[in-house]
């Protein structure tokens, strides 16, 4: 039996991305996003906010630290995916955080401009790891243009 792990979340970012590069130079980004729920009972409105890890690698990572700000509203599509590590008192932690596969900035209460940028890491950054990553085609969409 197949399982799918795909979450869709819209929310603000509670913090600036910040974004790192492992020692191979691939970079990933992290922020938090909050998703607020409104709902009606009794005649008065109530309300409940959920704090969510956002982790984005590569060129998805560095594209988020240069677009987007705290406070941005963002759409985040994802997989969830937990982790344990020792903290320093030698406790052990487990986290969960979204691994965004895609972002976007919600244009429901704002407006953005799209600049498209060159996927060999030319001008408008981008192609992160240096390397010939445009000699080969798009794993999804081949040689096809995105848009």
């Amino acid at each position: 039996m197949a399982t799918d792990n795909t979450v869709t979340l819209i929310g603000n970012l509670t913090r600036d991305p910040e974004l790192r590069y492992t020692t191979g130079g691939r970079g990933v980004a992290s922020f938090g996003l909050a998703v607020n729920r409104r709902w009606q009972q009794n005649g008065e409105w109530q309300e409940a906010v959920s704090f969510f890890n956002i982790v984005a690698w590569a060129e998805l990572g560095e594209n988020a630290a240069a677009s987007l700000t705290k406070g941005s509203r963002c759409m985040v599509t994802g997989r969830l995916e937990q982790r344990s590590y020792d903290n320093k008192e030698g406790q052990k932690v487990n986290i969960t955080e979204v691994i965004a596969d895609d972002l976007g900035p919600s244009l429901r209460w704002a407006q953005a401009q799209v600049e498209r940028i060159s996927r060999d890491g030319g001008p408008g950054g981008g192609g992160g790891g240096g390397g010939s990553a445009s000699s080969a085609p798009d794993p999804v969409y081949g040689d096809e243009e995105p848009f």
